[in-house]
């Protein structure tokens, strides 16, 4: 039988990311940047093509600013490749996949990737609350799973949270570990749980607030100012909720509670009544808020 290759930092020269929505374009940005080709695979030419303005626009704007020269902008912008089809990562040597947050949809993407992907190719996710373990085992490589869950915006935010099973090796967590560091990325460990760490916290202090809302402890305006100027949070929870999206708020809030079966990640009934309504945040023009055609808040 033939021995897998050792997972090493030297041997990724080409990362695929899955996905070219805001997450996966801000992760191929941040995978380009870092010197790396990439393979932005996405089925929607839609997104391909906002993928590929936004990147490109940034870039430009990096240059404006005096960050980087034109050449480097340029070769950024090389090192990037927009394809539809999830076969073209066969060529890839490292995957993140940052597809819809779809406990589904991610098993079956990690199942495909198993087959094309070479056995020493670590595959990596960036969700925020589906379960690592459950990706692992729809793979014959358990122990090259892990997840890699960026901050939004992911070019520009520092934190990363790494998430290991108990069937990570520590040769693949050492990996991703220095991938981080080398993106520039300042990399927290943390265990597969329902919604991780960064996620649980931000979605018991959203439920909470919405629990003040409810029970009228306070206005929205006022919860929020609370936590902006009380705690120096640069947007207060319902307002970061809304830029979430109560749809995957409340999905996120499910997942703690189904997880853990504890009566305090209940979520609120007010965030299901403005779901079940369509008022989604921003997307939809009004959540907790109200906003114009261009995502700003109505005052």
């Amino acid at each position: 039988m033939k021995k897998t290759a050792r997972p090493e930092l030297k041997n990724i020269k080409t990362i695929g990311v899955i996905g070219a929505g805001q997450m996966g374009r801000g992760i191929a940005q941040v995978a380009a940047q870092t010197g790396y080709d990439t393979i932005v695979v996405e089925p929607y030419d839609a997104m391909l093509k906002k993928a590929q303005s936004d990147i490109e626009r940034n870039m430009s704007r990096a240059v404006e600013l005096g960050k980087i020269k034109n050449k480097e902008k340029d070769a950024i912008i090389g090192r990037v490749r927009y394809e539809k089809d999830l076969a073209k990562l066969s060529q890839a040597d490292f995957v993140i996949e940052a597809a819809v947050e779809s406990s589904a949809v991610k098993t079956d993407i990690f199942s495909n990737l198993d087959k094309i992907c070479a056995p020493h190719v670590i595959l990596t996710t960036n969700t925020s609350s589906v379960r690592l373990g459950k990706l692992a085992t729809a793979t014959n490589r358990p122990d090259k799973v892990l997840g890699m869950h960026f901050m939004y915006p992911a070019q520009k935010m520092k934190l990363l949270e790494i998430i290991k099973t108990p069937a990570t090796s520590e040769a693949s967590y050492a990996v991703v570990k220095e991938l981080a560091l080398q993106m520039g990325k300042t990399p927290i460990t943390v265990s597969d749980t329902p919604c991780f760490a960064t996620s649980r916290l931000i979605q018991t202090l959203i439920n909470e607030a919405i629990f003040c809302l409810y029970e009228g402890v306070s206005s929205k305006e006022e919860i929020d100012t609370a936590m902006k100027l009380g705690m120096n949070h640069p947007m207060g929870p319902l307002e970061l909720a809304d830029f979430i999206g109560l749809d995957v708020v409340l999905a996120m809030q499910q997942s703690l509670y189904n997880g853990f079966q504890d009566s305090k990640y209940r979520p609120c009934p007010l965030l299901m009544s403005l779901v079940e309504v369509g008022h989604l945040g921003r997307k939809t023009g009004r959540g907790f808020y109200e906003y114009d055609r261009d995502g700003k808040r109505k005052a």
